[in-house]
């Protein structure tokens, strides 16, 4: 589970931004909304949070600042050699910060124990990285790495608590790869599950880029049921799914498609999706997968992703849920994550949108919902409704934010005519 995200000097990300799902004060919703962890010092979390903000206001660049996180911890040691630059930009609008380190620190809870990781990191090297453990509610020190200018080295230091082969997991560690990374490569147990953490509880995509194939393979692995009943309750019409696979054909493609794609696509697998509907007779009739609306086929390839998460209490993030859906069925995705039935293991979820539509007070709890404000240095600011301190129950939230009480809105000039 996450409690909360900070960074540092990323693209528009210039100032140290927090982004939490802790619970703040206030019952409204609790039960749905929220829920307790079981651990050492119990935490109060919130099951999701919405993003708004002008386009170019930073949204993007806050989710993006999180996937990069993931990806220097996922890809350092096993995909990078050495000499090889690390994904991340820092604020190019400032001489201060073109050239310095961009930070990241997420703080998370696996297995009941809470944990806080970070470091700072150019393109070139990484600078600082630590990580402190709770197991016991007091903070444990396992390990911290500080790059000394001078001296063109690393300082190292360990705590009594973090075992295992720690000197040769550092002799291995290079500049541009994590410690956290190299160690798990080299089979340290202690820290798999705060890797795992990142690898396989933690996900952020953005809905354009959600093929239907996840949600297709999980049809043939056991969960086409699971499927089923995601389209039923969103009334898409949809009774029954088929899936089988087929081989691609060069007659299958464009054209217009350069000859080196249509070789290396030539051959490969792929899914043969049809939808199963009934006419005005009641009798079956199939659709091919093209043949429904961009609407239907976003929802049958979020119905995977969001199987999973719930089903194994991820972590989500989704950059701009709103493209494509009407704002019942935007409604529809994140009840999903307020209810105990349908969301049993507290997954979460964290969305981006410009739908004003589900911003209210019986949706939402006031700590949920988050805005991004580019300043006039064209830095972003990330803060919470909670800020301005809405009337529990009572302030219309959307006629509050879209009148502009709340900040991170476009300003919309008047276009002159030339000529």
């Amino acid at each position: 589970m996450l409690i909360e995200f900070n960074v540092t000097n990323f693209r528009s990300l210039r100032d140290r931004q927090t982004f939490s799902l802790a619970k703040a004060k206030g019952g409204e919703l609790s039960e749905s909304n929220t829920f307790q962890v079981d651990a050492v010092t119990p935490f109060n979390l919130l099951r999701s949070a919405v993003i708004y903000g002008a386009n170019a206001g930073g949204k993007s660049n806050l989710l993006f600042a999180l996937s990069s996180m993931k990806g220097v911890v996922t890809e350092s040691a096993k995909n990078l050699q050495r000499g090889d630059k690390l994904p991340v930009t820092p604020f190019r609008l400032s001489g201060m910060t073109r050239n310095a380190p961009s930070e990241f620190e997420v703080a998370f809870i696996v297995d009941k124990t809470r944990y806080q990781y970070g470091f700072s990191t150019t393109q070139e090297r990484i600078h600082d990285e630590w990580l402190f453990a709770y197991p016991k509610g007091r903070p444990q020190r396992w390990f911290e790495r500080i790059w000394n200018e001078e001296l063109e080295n690393y300082n190292w230091s360990f705590g009594s608590s973090f075992t295992g082969e720690k000197h040769l997991w550092q002799k291995s560690t290079r500049d541009n790869a994590l410690f956290l990374s190299t160690a798990v490569q080299l089979n340290c147990e202690q820290l798999q599950p705060i890797f795992d953490w990142f690898s396989e509880s933690l996900r952020i995509a953005s809905t354009s880029i959600w093929s239907p194939g996840f949600s297709a393979s999980l049809c043939r692995e056991g969960k086409k049921q699971e499927i089923l009943e995601f389209l039923r309750a969103a009334d898409l019409g949809i009774e029954d799914i088929v899936i089988d696979k087929k081989l691609v054909d060069s007659s299958m493609l464009p054209d217009d498609m350069p000859e080196s794609v249509v070789e290396e696509l030539t051959g490969k697998e792929i899914f043969d999706i049809k939808t199963m509907h009934k006419d005005a007779e009641g009798r079956d009739e199939f659709f091919e997968y093209d043949d429904e609306s961009d609407g239907t086929q976003k929802m049958f390839a979020l119905a995977g992703p969001w199987v999973e998460v719930l089903e194994n209490g991820c972590v989500l993030f989704v950059d701009e849920l709103h493209d494509n859906l009407h704002l019942c069925l935007v409604q529809f995705l994140v009840q999903l994550f307020h209810s105990a039935e349908t969301n049993p293991k507290n997954a979460q979820l964290v969305f981006t949108t410009h739908e004003t539509s589900i911003l209210t007070q019986e949706i939402f709890r006031r700590d949920q919902v988050w805005f991004c404000e580019r300043d006039k240095n064209h830095a972003t600011t990330v803060y919470p409704l909670t800020d301005f301190s809405p009337r529990k129950g009572r302030e219309n939230l959307e006629l509050a934010y879209l009148s502009g009480r709340y900040g991170a809105l476009p300003y919309v000039r008047p276009l002159r005519a030339h000529g």
